[in-house]
């Protein structure tokens, strides 16, 4: 698989201390956005990449992803014990896969930031936020354009580093043409959903288009850290159209390990 990727961060207009992290190097691309202040939120966020980082440039599987995760939880948690406020981190991306001999995304995501997929300009949000808008959006009290105005936008159900915060999990083609963001709640709190696809399908380079969609977040209000990676696959994947992907574009395999569960998931387009 070949791959062109863009990384930006900013720590906005409001916040003395950038507390997102990232790791971007094959076959790991994800953001971290730490909570819990100064040096502990931005300590958090480091744990959990550091945990990823034995990963980088070597072939893995999506049980050394889950036991990753529960590594970044004990990481965190023991900051958190060594602090007043404790400390928490969010954790969305994807890792490049081998699974059932086919070349996968495991998509991987605890809290609100999140990965999308834009494929035939058509854009779709691949993980689901554990947040209490979510949650009201899912039970139709709120509608999806009025979350990032919502005042409890920021209240999250799970993080990095707390009980009771297990990592959802995806398994999706890996599909050459197609561009991935991967950005912390900064980026999609300030940008919509039609800015996004607008600012991804512009054909800048993924460098680029990192930059400029941070840009842009930032100018909108900047309220919170923005970072953006963005993922172009040039090479490697399967060659489909957007009806032809096997099991459908946003049809994920069910797959159950030792660790975590890969469960299935089926998400409207965007």
């Amino acid at each position: 698989m070949q791959v062109a990727v863009g990384v930006h961060t900013d720590v906005g207009r409001r916040r003395a201390v950038n507390e997102d992290a990232v790791l971007a190097r094959h076959p790991v691309f994800l953001v971290a956005d730490g909570m819990g202040g100064h040096d502990a939120g931005d300590r958090a966020s480091a744990a959990v990449v550091t945990a990823f980082a034995p990963l980088v440039g070597r072939e893995v599987t999506a049980h050394e992803v889950a036991q990753t995760v529960q590594s970044a939880h004990t990481a965190v948690t023991d900051i958190a014990a060594t602090t007043a406020r404790g400390a928490g981190s969010t954790l969305s991306g994807v890792v490049a896969v081998e699974h059932d001999g086919q070349l996968r995304w495991l998509v991987v995501n605890i809290g609100d930031s999140r990965v999308y997929r834009l494929l035939h300009a058509r854009l779709e949000q691949l993980t689901v936020d554990h947040s209490v808008v979510q949650e009201m959006v899912d039970a139709g009290t709120l509608a999806r354009e009025d979350m990032s105005t919502y005042p409890g936008r920021n209240v999250i159900t799970r993080a990095v580093g707390e009980e009771r915060s297990p990592a959802d999990y995806w398994l999706l083609p890996v599909i050459t043409g197609e561009r991935l963001l991967v950005c912390s709640d900064g980026l999609s709190s300030e940008l919509g959903d039609e800015a996004l696809r607008a600012g991804l399908t512009l054909g800048g380079t993924a460098a680029q288009t990192a930059r400029t969609l941070v840009e842009q977040a930032v100018a909108a209000g900047g309220r919170d850290n923005v970072t953006a990676v963005v993922v172009d696959v040039v090479a490697g994947g399967v060659h489909a159209g957007l009806d032809e992907v096997p099991g459908g574009l946003s049809a994920a395999e069910s797959t159950t390990m030792e660790v975590a569960t890969v469960r299935s998931a089926r998400r409207g387009g965007r």
